[in-house]
């Protein structure tokens, strides 16, 4: 009698296998080796090994002792794999075991996206914003019924009211039933003699809904926010799906975010950077007051605590980095000149290389430098 082929062999899977991986395997090979498909003569032999060795190591109690005792005592197994795996030869053959979904049950309804643009200041601080959208929804007149108000859909001779139509198939697995939605009456188990002149017997017309929807502060580009049951109306009674609110930001005229801080790139004098000033700089909250020391150098970052985003999960804002750039003028008078050539020639002619430039040093600050 020939050995039997190692199973994770006969799946081609390695025996740190995931049951994803041996599923994904399966499958592949069971699409590829089923007779109804492949017409060579050792497809049939094939398949049932693949099942055999599906069998064994789909199930957690069996893969262990094949592990440990490379064999797997398949006698009080039944022998009609495909009652356990209806659901894969419907995938693969539009057939399965029977345990097919029936088309009338419950279905949620589909999820709708909108896009909502705000102004950097609104990111930030958050407000209350009316949004405008479109959607399907229940037909006033019939109520989702789809018949003219007055008369009542009936029941569909072609599926007796259960919305598909079977067809049993035998092969060499058993019995396998061919499920299909109905074509008379698209599932729903009932026909319209007379349908809704409001909606044309869908049940359903497109209306315009209008929401407030409130914008915690602290929110950044490409956050959601979900409005639940504000989606397109579910089918034979299922739920309403969500509304998911996508947000977009507009850039700030001299803002840049990082999480919670905020980024202002300010430019100062050579006078401001060499004896130091007390200036006023723009901020989220208005203007507030920076004092630059004496022999400020370009690149130098100063922090003004509290002057940046809040937190969404927690308490406080992050801070404002102000980046300091000493602006070199490129066009000087007469007077200018002079008084820089006499300045240039106090303080020598020597040039120090620079260890580490400010784009280190914000990254240091930040942990990472986003454009």
């Amino acid at each position: 009698m020939a050995e039997k082929r190692d199973y994770y062999e006969a799946l081609g899977v390695g025996r740190d296998a995931s049951p994803d991986d041996i599923r994904r395997a399966y499958r592949n090979l069971a699409k590829q080796f089923h007779p109804d498909v492949n017409k060579d003569p050792k497809a049939e032999e094939r398949f049932k090994e693949i099942n055999e060795a599906y069998a064994v190591l789909s199930d957690a109690e069996r893969r262990g002792a094949y592990d440990r005792y490379g064999t797997a005592d398949l006698r009080g197994v039944p022998t009609d794999f495909g009652a356990g795996l209806g659901d894969l030869f419907e995938e693969f053959f539009g057939f399965g075991g029977g345990r097919r979904r029936s088309s009338r049950a419950p279905r949620r309804g589909v999820d709708l996206r909108y896009d909502l643009e705000l102004s950097f200041e609104e990111a930030v601080f958050g407000l209350e914003k009316q949004i405008e959208f479109s959607r399907q929804e229940l037909c006033s007149s019939c109520r989702g019924s789809g018949a003219e108000p007055g008369t009542t859909p009936t029941r569909c001779p072609t599926c007796s009211g259960s919305g598909e139509v079977r067809q049993v198939r035998q092969t060499f697995l058993g019995s396998m039933v061919n499920v299909n939605t109905c074509p008379t009456c698209g599932g729903r188990g009932e026909t319209i003699s007379t349908p809704c002149r409001t909606c044309s017997g869908r049940g359903l017309v497109r209306g315009t809904v209008r929401r407030s929807i409130s914008i915690p502060a602290g929110v950044d580009e490409g956050n959601q926010i979900r409005l639940a049951g504000e989606g397109e109306p579910g089918a034979q009674g299922g739920p309403n799906g969500n509304l998911f609110v996508v947000l977009r930001v507009r850039p700030h005229k001299f803002l840049r975010r990082h999480d919670h801080d905020l980024i202002l790139d300010l430019r100062i004098n050579v006078a401001q950077a060499a004896l130091g000033a007390k200036i006023q700089i723009p901020t989220l909250d208005g203007e507030a007051p920076l004092t630059i020391r004496p022999g400020t150098q370009t690149g130098e970052i100063l922090r003004v605590k509290g002057k940046g985003v809040p937190r969404l999960q927690g308490s406080g804002r992050g801070d404002l980095l102000v980046v300091l750039t000493a602006q070199v003028p490129t066009s000087l008078t007469a007077r200018q000149k002079s008084l820089l050539q006499d300045l240039g020639e106090t303080l020598g002619g020597e040039v120090v290389p620079q260890e580490q430039g400010f784009l280190d040093r914000l990254r240091e600050m930040l942990g990472s430098l986003t454009d």
